[in-house]
Parts: C-alpha cells; sequence; structure tokens
C-alpha cells in the first residue's frame, strides 16, 4: 500500500513538472517547486565550487576511473552506453568493474543489520553488494538492483558492485578483484571519486528538459555544468546531425568530443523461456506493452514502428517492482483485448516474477546501442584509456 502511494505521488509530481495538470493546486505546487529549485541549485553550486576549490578533495584509487552519467534524471538510456563502453575496454584487455549505487534495490534485511548492530559493524566497514565477479551472477535483480543486474547478465566477464560509497566499492574491486578500470554508471555528479574521463549523455528527444534542476525539472544540476564533460553522447538519434542540438552543446562545452547514437532493437525474447524471435515476428499482430520506465512513450513507438498494433498499455512508475498478481492482472487485461502477447522493457523483464502461465506470452525487446557518427573518436578515447 505505501508503495503503491508513493509511486502515485511520484507520477502526480512528474506531472505536475511537465504542466500537463492545470489549475490552482498545481501552479501552487509548481511555485513551490520553483523556489525549492533555486535552493537546490544553490546547494550543487556550492559543492561543486567545494571540489573544484580543492577545500573537499576527491579520492584517487591508482587506476582509470571513468564517469558515466547524464545531467537529467533517467530516460537517457544510458544502461546500454555503460554496456557498450564495458564491452569495448574489456576487449582491449581490461578488468573493468561497474560501480553502480543501486538505485531502488532491496535494503539490507533485518537480521543483517542487527548482526552489524551488535558486532559494531558501521555501514563503512560492510563490503559492497558483488552482482558479479566477472565469472559468476551472485545476486539476482532485487538485491542488486535492475541495471546492474542486467549489466552482470550481458557482460559474462566484466565484474559489477553496487554501494553507495563508490570510492569504497572501487577499492574492493581493485583489491579482491583484481580489477584495473573503473565504470562509474550515473557517476556525473559523484565527485568524492576523481574520474578521468567523464561521459555525458544527451537525450535528443528531451535535451535538457524545462531547464529546471529539481525538483520544477529534471535536471539534476545547471546546463552550464556540461562544461565538465570530456565526451557526450547524443542518444535517441534519429542520424540527421542534430545541428541545432551540437550548437547548444558547443556554446556550453567547445572541447568535447560529440558521437551521436540510437538505441537498436536486436531482437524479442521470451522472458520466461529464453526463446528468441526475429524484429517482424509480431508485423500485423495484437499486442500489449507493459513498461515501468522513465519514458515509455520511446519504447511503445519502437513496438509500432515494427508492425505491432499495440491495443493495451500499461504503464508503472519507473524502476517498479512488480508483484506476481500485477502480472496476472497486465496477462488478463492483454487477453480481453485481443493480445497475442505482451512486450516490455529488458530492464522491466528483470524485474518480473516467475510465472507458470502462458497462455499470453511475455517478451522483451533486446536493444543495443549503434553509432551513428563519431565513432572514430570513440575508439580513440578508447584507445587512450586503455594503453596510455
Amino acid at each position: 500500500m505505501a508503495r503503491s502511494s508513493r509511486e502515485r505521488w511520484e507520477i502526480y509530481i512528474l506531472a505536475v513538472v511537465s504542466d500537463r495538470l492545470h489549475g490552482l493546486g498545481p501552479n501552487l505546487l509548481r511555485f513551490v517547486l520553483k523556489c525549492l529549485s533555486r535552493l537546490y541549485s544553490f546547494i550543487m553550486n556550492m559543492r561543486l565550487a567545494l571540489f573544484e576549490h580543492r577545500i573537499i578533495r576527491s579520492k584517487t584509487l591508482g587506476c582509470q576511473v571513468i564517469s558515466i552519467g547524464n545531467l537529467t534524471v533517467g530516460g537517457t538510456g544510458k544502461t546500454p552506453v555503460v554496456e557498450v563502453f564495458a564491452r569495448a575496454l574489456q576487449r582491449n584487455g581490461r578488468k573493468v568493474a561497474i560501480l553502480s549505487r543501486g538505485y531502488k534495490k532491496a535494503e539490507t534485511p533485518i537480521s543483517e543489520k542487527l548482526v552489524n548492530l551488535l558486532t559494531f559493524k558501521t555501514p563503512a566497514q560492510e563490503p559492497p553488494r558483488v552482482v558479479s565477479d566477472g565469472d559468476r551472477l551472485l545476486l539476482d535483480s532485487e538485491m542488486g538492483g535492475d541495471e546492474p543486474y542486467m549489466l552482470a547478465t550481458n557482460l559474462p566477464n566484466v565484474c559489477v558492485l553496487v554501494d553507495k560509497d563508490r570510492v569504497k566499492s572501487g577499492r574492493y574491486a581493485i583489491q579482491k578483484l583484481g580489477c584495473d578500470t573503473l565504470i562509474l554508471d550515473d557517476g556525473f555528479q559523484y565527485l568524492r571519486l576523481k574520474h578521468r574521463v567523464d561521459i555525458v549523455l544527451v537525450d535528443r528527444t528531451n535535451p535538457f528538459d524545462n531547464g529546471f534542476v529539481l525538483p520544477r525539472g529534471l535536471l539534476r544540476e545547471s546546463v552550464r555544468h556540461l562544461s565538465r564533460a570530456t565526451f557526450i553522447f547524443i542518444t535517441k538519434s534519429p542520424g540527421d546531425g542534430s545541428p541545432e542540438l551540437r550548437q547548444q552543446i558547443h556554446a556550453l562545452n567547445d572541447q568535447a568530443e560529440i558521437a551521436e547514437c540510437r538505441h537498436t532493437p536486436r531482437h524479442f525474447q521470451n522472458v520466461f523461456t529464453g526463446e528468441r524471435k526475429p524484429l517482424d515476428h509480431f508485423g500485423g499482430r495484437k499486442v500489449a506493452a507493459l513498461s515501468g520506465i522513465a519514458a515509455p512513450r520511446g519504447f511503445e513507438e519502437t513496438i509500432e514502428r515494427l508492425g505491432g498494433e499495440l491495443v493495451h498499455r500499461k504503464r508503472f512508475a519507473d524502476h517498479h517492482r512488480y508483484t506476481q498478481q500485477e502480472i496476472l492482472d497486465a496477462i488478463n487485461e492483454a487477453r480481453d483485448r485481443g493480445a497475442e502477447a505482451i512486450v516490455t522493457t529488458e530492464k522491466d523483464a528483470v524485474r518480473l516474477p516467475l510465472l507458470e502461465r502462458r497462455d499470453v506470452p511475455v517478451y522483451f525487446l533486446r536493444v543495443e546501442i549503434e553509432l551513428l557518427s563519431g565513432e572514430e573518436d570513440f575508439n580513440e578515447l578508447i584507445s587512450r584509456l586503455c594503453f596510455k
């Protein structure tokens, strides 16, 4: 009940922030959020100044540290980009660890917290959660988080660790797992650990939201802080070169290399059996879409571009953890509308509970990054990181 109420509140706030709701209540709330945004922006600017002037010092761990992040909250397609970098670095001889915060992972069990309390163990002494040690999957998506589990599943030779303190998890990866290259997943704002390279993703479909920082907008910090980026990926590009967005980016940062990429569908895969289907499998067929992601519209439009007739859309809040009853309800709704299958995202697939019911199969759409421009600059960056 508490989770449902929280998600409804999140959805309402997003509707207010995106100006989809009007009236006295939403207008008043927007005014309050705007005032809070100014305070938040001031705090973020002060924090950055403290690190830039070395009043607070970033830690160094004696290895390559690559940050991959963004200015906005969610929706830029970061996880596939992290996967591309990890594969490229590992292919060039690096022992890679991905360090994630593990957003909305399960909290430490009460019993474990009690043991830590009785043994006087502080959070700083607790080891990070190791989702994968590079050889084996050690945690599921509930304990490790959606994206870390997905990355660990798709990257068999890469270590994936989860902890709010990524200095601690970085040390663990180096000392216990023998890693020499660390990727900070969603690390642009994580200043406690010194970055060799800052990769920043900008969503072509919604580059900087409404221009406001949290909570009035979706920006985590001011747009002008894009100047810290070493390399910028324009994601979700249609392949037209994005001239206007490039001009805007150059005005903010004229030093960073820019690459364009798009999220290219590869196949459909049955969530429960692993069976794969080609992209034209649902052409002309009725399907239902199920998602709990920040930007579901793009996912649904992709299904339609691939020929599927969407007869039902079921959306949940970002990172929603599904119950068995919710999936059974979704199957019933899809069947009642004549859908032959339910299609979800790979990120959602790792959160679905196991079901025996198979009358309406559930597939996820496997998506990978395709570089449209800047491949030479990307390869040069990988070469610098691996051989210098």
